[in-house]
């Protein structure tokens, strides 16, 4: 893939550094040149100094050939403007903006743009915390389901996924086992110290924790 991102903090870095190393082509942006020595002495691609909602510039960089472009610079309304210049004048198939403003989120959601909220993000992960220490509805972006992690033990060993799971409510979708990760059948048997990774509605949530025993920790 052809991917520009804009912002090289500590998130814009870390992400160029990844897609470069997968073999993806890129292009960072940054107003400071300094901000480049994130990026170490491996990465591959290409750096540029300037605005990224600068016409020229991005035209430069190759925009109409991009396959993505991720805005996570430092400033929410510079990461909204490139955004929507990418979507809307360049037409990007894949744009991504970072907002810090909770209520802007919201607002930019609503017209179409995918955006990544690290406030509601870190909040979520923290309430999911609180609520139970195995439970994460951030991994799927959704207030109404999350996934919950259940070890295997005592009376679910020798059980079949079709035995536990609780339809509209609860289903196993992954096993993490030592010979790594399986996507089970209904059939599948249960072993000791398996690792279920099942998809639960969180107003369901007491239920399965209750079903299967799982203490707060």
């Amino acid at each position: 893939m052809y991917v520009i991102i804009a912002g090289c903090g500590r998130v814009g870095a870390e992400l160029a550094k990844l897609l470069s190393g997968e073999g993806h082509d890129v292009v960072i942006i940054d107003k400071s040149r300094d901000s480049f020595h994130r990026l170490g002495d491996t990465f591959n691609g290409l750096t540029m100094v300037g605005n990224s909602f600068d016409l020229a510039l991005l035209k430069q960089v190759g925009i109409e050939k991009t396959d993505a472009f991720c805005a996570v610079t430092n400033g929410d309304n510079t990461n909204l403007i490139s955004a929507q210049v990418a979507k809307k004048i360049f037409h990007v198939p894949k744009v991504f903006a970072r907002v810090y403003d909770p209520q802007r989120a919201h607002i930019y959601s609503a017209l179409g743009l995918n955006i990544i909220s690290g406030t509601m993000l870190f909040s979520s992960m923290l309430r999911d915390k609180i609520i139970e220490s195995r439970f994460s509805s951030y991994l799927i972006e959704s207030k109404d389901l999350g996934i919950i992690e259940i070890e295997v033990k005592n009376s679910l060993v020798g059980k079949t996924i079709q035995d536990i799971n609780i339809p509209g409510e609860f289903i196993v979708s992954a096993i993490r086992r030592m010979q790594g990760v399986i996507i089970p059948e209904s059939k599948t048997v249960l072993k000791n110290k398996d690792i279920l990774m099942g998809v639960v509605k969180v107003s369901s949530l007491q239920e399965v924790r209750d079903r299967f025993h799982l203490g707060e920790k």
